[in-house]
């Protein structure tokens, strides 16, 4: 979807005026039975009220109450946004026009965004029924103190977003571990950072155990992809670290998961590699000053005869040797081997995402992604800042280390399950086992895929993750 900035505010065609409550309407409405009626409109307990002048549709919108907190008027302006496509949509607009009347400008911002996050749709298998597109392709802003480059950001974030949901909604029919990482080198080609893709010999070579394991049930050969992005300006001095759990199916393996409501959407499991790309896309699109490093191990896991199979002692890269109790836990095991290769960068701060476990998914469902780690307060309130901010949100888990108990094995150094309660904390310490810096652990299980159409995040893929990191990196790069 285009996105640009416009500085005529009397041009032609489709606008959506954003007002504040009581606002003075006469600057755009210059007809006065019109007035009367958006005023009369605006003033009671509708919010929208719509001018539809054939070819052309204004439409006016109540957004901000001033007595609420910033990140609660973002989100709402973004729900806004949501409503207002659907108008658009009923009346097939294909350009509008974005005009701040009033309200703060990250809430115009917030606004658009919503519009354009709604506008996303995966229709590449589609072969007949192309009504289904929507007829919206370009948005305009008008706002005195946005600059054109404030709104090409935008358009690059909501980029990144739609490429990331791409990659979650994509099947394995098309998008097996190879493919993933051919994806990610087309992200970083039209974006700007660097990519470097290990493949099975390589990883082989490096007896990256947990890696090789999960694969050893499919026929298609595992990958391990490097994104690097160091501008010259950057800020810091040691990367920031970004892991990204990339199972492009998940079988569960030979401790194989119910087809309904389980495995049937299970094309997912990779949303955490899709937001460490997503991401990567926005920063370096954007060019903010930070030095991040992508590790990103994929694979299926699947039960064929050579599966990995429970009650196996796999030996990790970093040495370590864990004893398998159930091969649906599979996601821990690639993403220790990407933790311990971590180690070589002496980062300041590693940040795993990974859509790990149903056990965070039924704590908070899909309204927010469950955190945990050992990093600094500080770390993790500014995450947790960014996650408020993009309404990407962070429920703090405790981290405390009697959950370590339950991982203890009697044949190796630790097993790959703990027990009954606080599967979401358990495993999260399990992968701290992996780690020597400053870390932080991102289930996003719960938010990453919407079985039903859930506002400007949609169905299927929702690009969470994304988000959240660019605002993180935008403030760290401040």
């Amino acid at each position: 979807m285009k996105i640009n900035k416009t500085q005529n505010i009397d041009i032609e065609g489709s606008q959506i005026i954003l007002v504040k409550e009581n606002a003075k309407l006469d600057e755009f409405i210059k007809d006065p039975a019109e007035l009367a009626y958006v005023s009369k409109r605006l003033a009671g307990e509708k919010n929208v009220a719509i001018l539809n002048r054939l070819e052309r549709v204004l439409l006016y919108r109540n957004l901000e109450k001033e007595d609420v907190p910033l990140s609660i008027r973002l989100e709402n302006a973004r729900k806004a946004g949501f409503e207002m496509h659907s108008m658009l949509m009923d009346h097939d607009v294909a350009s509008v026009t974005v005009i701040n009347g009033g309200v703060d400008q990250e809430v115009c911002v917030a606004f658009a965004e919503g519009v354009a996050l709604t506008n996303y749709q995966f229709l590449k298998y589609l072969s007949e029924d192309r009504s289904k597109k929507y007829s919206l392709h370009e948005m305009s802003l008008y706002d005195e103190g946005l600059s054109d480059d404030h709104v090409k950001k935008l358009e690059n974030l909501v980029q990144a977003v739609y490429l990331t949901r791409d990659l979650v909604n994509e099947p394995l029919s098309y998008l097996t571990a190879m493919q993933l990482s051919a994806e990610i080198e087309k992200m970083g080609k039209d974006s700007g950072f660097s990519v470097e893709v290990f493949n099975k010999l390589k990883i082989e070579t490096l007896k990256m155990g947990g890696l090789l394991a999960v694969n050893k049930g499919s026929i298609d050969p595992p990958t391990f992809s490097i994104l690097t992005w160091k501008p010259k300006n950057a800020v810091n001095d040691r990367p920031i670290v970004l892991v990204g759990k990339g199972v492009v199916y998940d079988t569960g393996g030979l401790s194989l998961k119910p087809t309904h409501d389980s495995m049937d959407y299970m094309k997912c499991d990779m949303g955490g590699a899709a937001a460490v790309a997503g991401a990567f896309y926005a920063v370096a699109k954007n060019e903010l000053p930070v030095w991040i490093v992508g590790l990103i191990p994929a694979t299926d896991n699947r039960p064929d005869g050579n599966a990995y199979v429970p009650g196996d002692v796999i030996t990790m890269y970093d040495g370590s040797t864990v004893e398998v109790l159930n091969t649906d836990a599979e996601g821990r095991m690639i993403l220790a081997d990407a933790l311990s290769y971590a180690k070589q960068y002496d980062p300041e701060l590693v940040i795993e995402l990974s859509t790990l476990t149903g056990s965070a998914h039924m704590a908070i469902d899909k309204f927010g992604m469950v955190g945990m780690g050992n990093a600094s307060r500080e770390v993790m309130e500014n995450l947790k800042a960014s996650g408020e901010y993009t309404s990407e949100r962070v429920a703090e888990f405790p981290f405390w280390d009697e959950y370590k108990e339950q991982l203890k094995s009697d044949i190796a150094d630790l097993k790959n399950i703990g027990g009954k309660y606080a599967g979401a904390i358990t495993a999260g310490k399990f992968l701290e086992h992996f780690t020597d810096y400053p870390y932080v652990h991102l289930d996003i299980a719960g938010p990453s895929f919407n079985k039903a159409p859930f506002n400007y995040r949609g169905k299927g893929g929702s690009g969470v993750g994304v988000r959240i990191l660019y605002n993180f990196f935008l403030d760290r790069s401040l």
